[in-house]
């Protein structure tokens, strides 16, 4: 039997101000929008309530940070009730003293915290100082059940790393959400900007391809500079979602606030796997050296 049934989907484009009650109030009114636009699970970008922070190793920076439940799950449990919606809430999250992470909470229809997920894999390069901040995730990849129906979450770096994406979807995400902060150095722009974006889109939808599934990354906009000065990150929007197919469905455009709104077809995902069945065909008996950091020449002649 072909699954049947359908959801709309809404990724939250947007640009960050220095201040967190704002940045808050602007993610409730865009998620109050997309759900009476019909959207059934709902995804805000990376560390949506504050400036991109990591682009300066800054220890009074954790005092962003907040424990969940805290004020943006509170804030957003309240409209996930009201409006019957599943929603995604990205958060720098205090677990305990000395102890943060980074943080995507789901939040069922009915308001409840229906899933978490602590982001794995954790940059460390120009700008992107996330290690200072961030403790690895400890939780997993994890799929989570919603009213709408299974859906994964990851965040960001993530999106580069095959193995997160293939746990997700085998434990029967229909949709892999990337709630996202990237963007380009100012002054690579010119010379590696295009193929930065496409080589961050190609990744993602080689992701759907692989698996079978849908993937919807959400990402923010707009030129962010850290304090006391800096060329900053130029946050290349373009959020998107691709299908199984890897076909790119919905697209916004790079530079501007927006909502994005795309379908998830639970029958399309059949119609895929049974004309690509890469998970019947995978080896799952040959992949034994895949949690190794690196194989050795002479780890290749065992048997």
């Amino acid at each position: 039997m072909v699954p049947a049934g359908s959801f709309k989907i809404a990724l939250i484009q947007m640009a960050m101000s220095p201040d967190p009650g704002r940045n808050l109030l602007t993610a409730v009114a865009r998620v109050t929008e997309a759900a009476k636009a019909g959207a059934k699970v709902v995804c805000l970008p990376e560390l949506f309530r504050s400036l991109y922070f990591a682009q300066q190793e800054n220890a009074d920076l954790f005092d962003l940070a907040e424990p969940i439940p805290g004020p943006s799950t509170e804030a957003l449990k309240t409209v996930a009730k009201q409006h019957d919606v599943a929603v995604i809430v990205p958060v720098f999250e205090r677990r305990a003293a000395g102890l943060y992470h980074n943080t995507a909470v789901t939040l069922d229809a009915g308001g409840e915290v229906a899933g978490m997920y602590r982001k794995m894999h954790i940059p460390d390069d120009p700008a992107y100082y996330e290690k200072f901040y961030f403790t690895p995730g400890d939780l997993g990849f994890r799929a989570t059940d919603t009213k709408a129906g299974r859906i994964g979450t990851l965040i960001c770096w993530d999106q580069w790393y095959p193995e997160g994406a293939r746990l997700t979807a085998l434990q029967g995400a229909s949709v892999l959400f990337y709630p996202t902060a990237i963007g380009w150095h100012p002054k690579e722009k010119a010379t590696h900007g295009a193929s930065q974006r496409d080589a961050w889109r190609t990744i993602q939808r080689g992701h759907a391809i692989a698996n079978g599934v849908y993937v919807a990354a959400a990402n923010r906009v707009g030129l962010e500079r850290p304090a006391g000065g800096g060329d900053g990150i130029e946050f290349w929007g373009s959020s998107f979602v691709a299908d199984p197919f890897g076909v790119v469905i919905a697209e916004a455009p790079a530079d501007t606030e927006t909502i994005l709104y795309a379908d998830v077809d639970l029958a399309r995902i059949e119609e895929v796997r049974r004309g690509w069945p890469f998970l019947r065909d995978r080896r799952v008996d040959a992949y034994q050296g895949i949690n190794a950091r690196f194989l050795e020449e002479s780890a290749l002649d065992r048997p």
